[in-house]
């Protein structure tokens, strides 16, 4: 990283460039032998005071004290990935939440308020009263996408939110992206400012689907469907009982297959989703039983529904997948997927 201007290191990045996209050298906090400085890049989301705070592709934050930069610029947009196809944030933010859809929203200006509840069975009380509980089925289902101007101010938006959230028995989630061009990192900050906790960060990955489609499957025989039935849900178990919410999100999208390959039991080996729309295939909902990974049952679940895919027109390939799961990253990287951008799930700040 080169910062150097007439031979001199210099900070040319102010209170002025928040929201842009800047690259910054700072003296570290203990520095040691030949570690003194250390350089952040991504977007410049505040300046208060005399701390900056950069939110970094990933959505990590680094916060640096004025006096500690060493240089600065603004820089621009990392240039557009190469490996796959081109895509843009938009495209991608509005093909993802057709593949998952949620029984109820409600807009907020340019926010979508999103729920998908289900009855959990309850616990006997003293007295023989048995009380269940409401939950949502997943956060992406049960989540606010912030599509652009809430029409509100943040903190005033947020107030609907959790009042929305609430009167469904439910925890408010917010969910965010960083990484590419058009994401949300200075709604991030804003959240963390608020008090809205990151629970989770997740990838969305891009590929080819040719290639995919065009491995080999192996000897193992995958069985699509149009049909969400008992046999495939066994084995997705994100859930406590197959409500009729789980049935409508999974079932729901422009052209929706399940494939599942049999087990020893009633229960699948492994299974998959898959969501074709235009010229996007989405993969979701991989999974395969414990006991028999690392055998290419995800590789000939997800090759089977590539080709499907393929034949309905199809030509492109996204999957999300959590930063944090380390085997499912490494097989999506063996197979083409490149990260695109990473999204976030912020929950409410305790009221």
């Amino acid at each position: 990283m080169e910062f150097t201007g007439g031979g001199r290191l210099e900070v040319r990045v102010t209170s002025a460039d928040v929201g842009k996209r800047v690259s910054v050298r700072y003296v570290t906090d203990s520095p040691s032998e030949g570690e003194r400085f250390t350089d952040a890049v991504g977007v410049l989301t505040s300046w208060d005071g005399d701390v900056l705070t950069i939110t970094r592709k990933s959505g990590e934050t680094v916060r640096i004290p004025e006096p500690r930069l060493v240089a600065g610029k603004t820089v621009p947009a990392a240039p557009a990935r190469r490996r796959g196809p081109a895509a843009t944030f938009p495209e991608l933010s509005r093909v993802a939440a057709r593949a998952w859809q949620p029984v109820e929203t409600e807009a907020l200006g340019e926010w979508t308020l999103r729920a998908a509840i289900q009855e959990e069975p309850g616990e006997a009380r003293p007295g023989g009263a048995v009380v269940g509980r409401r939950v949502g089925f997943t956060r992406r289902a049960n989540s606010v996408l912030p599509g652009g101007d809430p029409g509100l101010p943040v903190a005033e938006a947020l107030e609907v939110v959790r009042a929305w959230y609430a009167d469904r028995e439910l925890p408010a989630y917010v969910q965010t992206a960083t990484g590419a061009e058009g994401t949300q990192e200075l709604l991030c900050a804003e959240l963390e400012r608020l008090g809205w906790s990151r629970e989770v960060t997740a990838e969305l990955r891009i590929a080819a689907l040719a290639p995919l489609a065009d491995r080999e499957p192996g000897t193992v025989e995958v069985r699509l469907s149009r049909t969400l039935d008992e046999a495939w849900l066994r084995r997705y178990q994100r859930f406590t009982a197959p409500s009729p919410a789980v049935r409508q999100v999974l079932g729901a999208g422009p052209s929706v297959w399940f494939a599942s390959v049999a087990g020893t039991g009633e229960v699948p080996a492994a299974i998959g989703r898959c969501v074709v729309d235009g010229r996007w295939a989405g993969f979701l909902a991989i999974e395969v039983d414990p006991e028999l990974r690392r055998r290419g049952l995800a590789t000939a679940v997800m090759t089977a529904l590539a080709r499907q895919a393929l034949d309905e027109g199809a030509s492109a390939a996204w999957l999300q997948v959590e930063s944090d799961n380390e085997p499912a990253r490494a097989l999506y990287e063996g197979m083409g997927f490149a990260v695109h951008h990473h999204y976030h799930h912020y929950r409410q700040a305790e009221a």
